[in-house]
């Protein structure tokens, strides 16, 4: 089963924000955060918090009954996508102005666990 967690409008580049979702892709998620704590980049500290909250998700759709350390869970997709710009404008020479774009991202990550879960079986009334 799989859990999904999204980061909307984080203010940051999604060309910086893609570097570190390479560093997790594919990983399993108690790997990709120990390499995320010891990253230098910003952009490592707000993946941190989308995985933290994709595993928070995964266990309240097991309605709190399953433990994410007891299976393993690993990260399946991560995407990272342009989002809305502010642009502003800054005093240049020669009264001139110049356009800085601010630029924001949104971040999609799905986790799924590589141990199926055990389903209790429930006997209808046919069966019965």
């Amino acid at each position: 089963m799989e859990a999904v967690a999204k980061l909307r409008n984080c203010p940051m580049s999604a060309r910086k924000m893609r570097l570190v979702a390479e560093i997790v892709r594919g990983k399993k998620v108690d790997d990709a955060l120990n390499l995320l704590r010891y990253t230098k980049k910003e952009a490592a500290g707000w993946m941190e918090k989308v995985i933290v909250s994709a595993i928070a998700n995964w266990e309240y759709k097991q309605n709190m009954a399953a433990n994410a350390d007891d299976h393993d869970l690993f990260i399946k997709t991560v995407l990272v996508d342009e989002a809305g710009m502010l642009k502003r404008f800054r005093p240049a020479p020669h009264g001139r102005a110049h356009r800085i774009r601010k630029r924001s991202n949104h971040v999609t990550l799905v986790v799924e666990n590589k141990i199926p879960l055990e389903v209790d079986y429930v006997l209808t009334d046919e069966e019965e």
